[in-house]
């Protein structure tokens, strides 16, 4: 059977969210220039511009797929593939079932990091384990209790509203532990992990993806959304969260701070001087940034080394 293989980065905002910066027209190019099929708006809370950035990904030759990043009561969780905006402040397993009953995929982002709102291991709902279950019955017509018991416990774990997959890397987090600690939690369960940028600034977009790969299909051309929801349901996705090199990732900032330039310059934005002002110093202040970071690693090599 053909496939073919998309690169999708599922987690990213637009200005439409509080703390955003980006215009989505601007991202949709973006994300075309440097390889990526897709890119999910996941806003926080809102889910307006998503749907129209998937509305539109096709003028910029990508698949389309709506998404938003809701608030539950116990964290965040990014809903992708719904066009409606989620219950805010429900708990964890309500608003999987919600996005589920929606035609949605519900993925689990920056796992356990309280400081980003991310969700309590304990309040992510999971499949019952079998020293948790209730002792079937041996088959005797005298523990009908036992049956019935044996039965509601099938029934619950049946009804757990579990996650789609899991945001095994996540490129804004400062250290490695918690993507080690998600990618755990992801292969203790089985879950498809997925990595996304999570950009905030257009430099970022991208900097983590997932492939997925669709079965039946000839082309990226022949594949729809719900192609993609299925292939991560089915958990054929590949990360790739390696940090880029630093003339690579110079080289991604500046492009970014041109694309960002030049939109500006198209759409006779007010702020273009503005913006081509802060898109080259948010680019030699990242560059900085990435050598000190650089040196930093090559001295400690060394260190070990010696």
């Amino acid at each position: 059977m053909s496939s073919v293989t998309v690169s999708i980065d599922t987690h990213v905002h637009s200005d439409e969210s509080y703390d955003g910066h980006e215009p989505i027209e601007l991202i949709l190019e973006h994300a075309a220039e440097i390889g990526l099929d897709a890119v999910v708006i996941t806003d926080h809370d809102v889910i307006g511009e998503s749907k129209r950035a998937a509305e539109l990904a096709q003028e910029y030759g990508l698949i389309g797929i709506p998404g938003v990043e809701v608030s539950t009561a116990h964290g965040h969780l990014l809903a992708v593939g719904v066009e409606r905006m989620p219950p805010r402040r429900r708990p964890y397993d309500e608003t999987i079932e919600w996005i589920h009953e929606h035609g949605g995929i519900a993925i689990v982002p920056h796992p356990f990091q309280r400081s980003r709102h991310g969700v309590r291991q304990r309040n992510v709902p999971v499949p019952r384990s079998d020293d948790d279950a209730v002792p079937v019955s041996d088959g005797s017509r005298d523990s009908p209790l036992a049956d019935r018991d044996a039965a509601e416990a099938r029934d619950d774990t049946a009804e757990v509203g579990e996650i789609d997959a899991v945001e095994v890397f996540n490129a804004w987090l400062f250290t490695g532990y918690r993507n080690r600690r998600a990618r755990r939690f992801a292969a203790e369960y089985d879950y498809p992990g997925v990595a996304a940028s999570d950009a905030h600034h257009l430099e970022y977009v991208g900097r983590a993806f997932t492939e997925v790969r669709i079965e039946g299909r000839e082309s990226v051309a022949d594949v729809t959304a719900d192609n993609v929801l299925d292939a991560i349901r089915e958990g054929t996705t590949t990360v790739d969260g390696r940090r880029a090199p630093i003339r690579m990732a110079a080289k991604h900032y500046v492009g970014a701070a041109g694309r960002k330039s030049g939109y500006y310059a198209r759409t006779g934005a007010v702020r273009t001087a503005t913006a081509a002002r802060r898109g080259v110093v948010e680019t030699l202040s990242t560059a900085r940034v990435a050598a000190i970071q650089g040196t930093h690693r090559a001295a400690r090599v060394l260190s070990w080394i010696t």
